[in-house]
């Protein structure tokens, strides 16, 4: 296979064409990060508190090959990112038990000195999925049967180069859209139609190279905006059209801006690691233009690669390599922080946070601005690299992908004697 190609090759397990199309639910977790990306479901009913060997454990599946890429939750579908052999591959499997796994093939795979195969997570869209690989290539399927409508290379598409820990920022769709970190020249985001794979707007005011953070969509005034992290600015765009609305750069570094943004009361926050921190801006739809007004720039928060979630006013994430710590939107100001996992990424559920270090140790916490209350822990198998693939939420249950591994355990409360379905 030629390694730029965009063609795709389903391998011999094939795919179960059994699998019926269903709705987004409130339950599901069709992306990275859940449902808008900003790593909080909406989810109630959960433990509170964990015993001393954590959940429940309800399956675990290996053979996902490398990567370190999350999972895609609809109904009772799971998609993840994977390697088999020398190549990058989307795999399907049911959600519910881990049966069935089914894989389509996304061309060579990455290799990289720290980690080699795919670093995204596939997103899910009505009867389709979208995949992207860490050499670039995007591909979409049909969710019931795994036949492939489309693929393109990206990188060669928008005359990009990849990127040193390579293609890492997961597509997001919305409308008739599918975009992409492309990182080329005069198109650092693209737009495809996410039918047919045409390319439809690219940031022509834009040429900064990718950055690793997934995109998110919110609305400015009556625009739906398009905001994310490039190598060298946090920026916002226009949706319809591609238009450049504002480029930020306090917060972002010179080596990896990883963390998604996060929105609310039309201000955004950016942070990122390696000595940069995080900025707030307020955003102000005026006619036909946004303008921006910093409102802090803090030292106090640099994620890393790990995701930061707001909850109540409230931010929440690990800072720099060490701590994790909660900051006040509104102002920056740290409200503390707590040697928790080591380094970690987390999401937010139901009163509480959901942990992930890298040094594999999952934890339990509340989410209060007064100070960090553990309520469970415990440990997973050290699969060789770093956990870095962030935990998903779904219908009640915690999945974490570890390289080859994949764990579910039962986060819903019952009463004595109730069993897990």
């Amino acid at each position: 296979m030629n390694p730029r190609s965009s063609t795709l090759i389903v391998l011999a397990l094939g795919w179960v064409s059994a699998w019926v199309a269903s709705p987004i639910r409130g339950a599901d977790w069709p992306q990275f990060r859940g449902p808008d990306g900003s790593g909080i479901s909406s989810e109630t009913g959960l433990l509170q508190a964990w015993p001393p060997s954590g959940p429940p454990a309800l399956w675990s599946v290996g053979g996902l090959g490398q990567g370190y890429g999350s999972v895609a939750v609809q109904g009772d579908q799971l998609f993840v990112m994977g390697t088999r052999g020398d190549e990058e591959v989307l795999i399907g499997l049911s959600g519910r038990d881990g049966s069935g796994m089914r894989m389509a093939g996304l061309g060579r795979k990455l290799r990289n000195d720290r980690g080699d195969g795919p670093r995204t997570t596939p997103t899910i869209d009505d009867a389709r999925v979208y995949a992207l690989s860490g050499e670039g290539v995007l591909a979409c399927f049909e969710r019931d049967n795994g036949r492939r409508l489309w693929a393109v290379n990206v990188l060669e598409r928008f005359d990009a180069e990849n990127i040193a820990w390579g293609v890492s920022a997961s597509p997001v769709v919305e409308g008739d859209l599918v975009v992409v970190v492309a990182g080329g020249r005069r198109a650092s985001l693209a737009a495809l139609n996410k039918l047919t794979g045409e390319t439809v707007w690219t940031t022509r005011e834009l040429s900064d190279r990718a950055g690793y953070a997934m995109p998110i969509i919110r609305s400015v005034g009556d625009w739906r905006v398009l905001m994310t992290f490039t190598h060298s600015a946090g920026v916002g765009v226009r949706l319809t059209d591609g238009r450049l609305l504002w480029r930020y750069t306090a917060p972002a570094n010179d080596t990896a801006n990883c963390a998604t943004p996060v929105f609310a009361d039309n201000r955004v926050f950016y942070t990122s690691a390696y000595g940069a921190g995080a900025g707030l801006l307020e955003l102000d739809r005026r006619g036909d233009q946004v303008t921006t007004r910093e409102v802090y720039f803090t030292r106090a928060m640099q994620n890393h690669h790990g995701g930061v979630v707001l909850v109540d006013g409230f931010i929440y994430g690990f800072s720099g390599g060490g701590p994790l710590a909660c900051l006040d939107f509104a102002t920056g100001e740290r409200r503390w922080e707590a040697r928790s996992v080591t380094k970690g990424s987390l999401i937010y559920a139901d009163r509480r946070l959901y942990l992930v270090g890298e040094n594999h140790e999952v934890a339990l916490a509340e989410a209060s601005p007064e100070g960090y209350v553990e309520r469970g822990r415990f440990t997973i198998p050290d699969r060789g690299r770093p956990s870095w693939a962030h935990p998903a939420l779904a219908d009640g249950r915690l999945f974490i992908r570890d390289q080859d591994q994949l764990l579910c355990y039962d986060l819903r409360e019952r009463p004595a004697g109730g069993e897990a379905n």
